[in-house]
């Protein structure tokens, strides 16, 4: 008898067992900021941003500009598309990766007395940025964006003593407005 109600036991607790599920938790982080980013694993939002887009006809080029402010820091980007021949305010909507030329980004620091001094340099590709959306009537646009950057510190003598390192990730600009001027 005890080995019959061991082996139904048993029987019950695998039957058991199968019908439990994990639980499937599924989250998206969403933000009503324009621009924000996690710089060295503190978030940022910019409560001030200056973004334009300027046209070049004889160039052929399209320069996006953006440059954001918040507690004494400022996080910028350029980046220039060419072989544009539209006179309009739309932007490519890919991915462009820091070059040095075309693509810069900056991260910066406040003195206190209101001037920003660079933390450091972006090495090429070590940063990328991606147009998600573009409206050109409305002249707002969507995308993500990170960069990295480094700068060696001397001694006196001029030897490098440390590397400080600067990540700017998980940055985004949504429905971001811009101006727009041809010239």
């Amino acid at each position: 008898m005890k080995r019959l109600s061991l082996i139904a036991t048993l029987i019950l607790a695998v039957l058991l067992l199968q019908n439990c599920k994990k639980d499937t938790i599924t989250e998206t982080a969403t933000s009503s900021n324009t621009l924000f980013a996690v710089i060295n694993d503190t978030t940022w939002s910019a409560t001030k941003i200056n973004a334009s887009l300027t046209y070049n006809a004889a160039a052929k080029t399209k320069v996006f500009t953006c440059t954001g402010f918040a507690t004494n820091q400022e996080v910028a980007f350029t980046i220039t598309a060419t072989n544009q021949t539209d006179n309009s305010a739309s932007f490519p909507v890919q991915s462009f990766s820091d070059d040095g030329v075309a693509t810069t980004f900056a991260y910066l620091t406040s003195t206190g007395s209101g001037n920003y001094v660079q933390q450091g340099q972006v090495t090429p590709q070590s940063g990328t940025i991606i147009f998600t959306a573009v409206d050109a009537v409305k002249k707002v646009c969507s995308g993500t964006f990170y960069f990295t950057t480094t700068q060696n510190n001397y001694d006196g003598h001029g030897n490098i003593v440390s590397i400080t390192k600067n990540e700017v990730f998980d940055g985004a600009f949504n429905n971001m407005p811009y101006t727009f001027t041809s010239n």
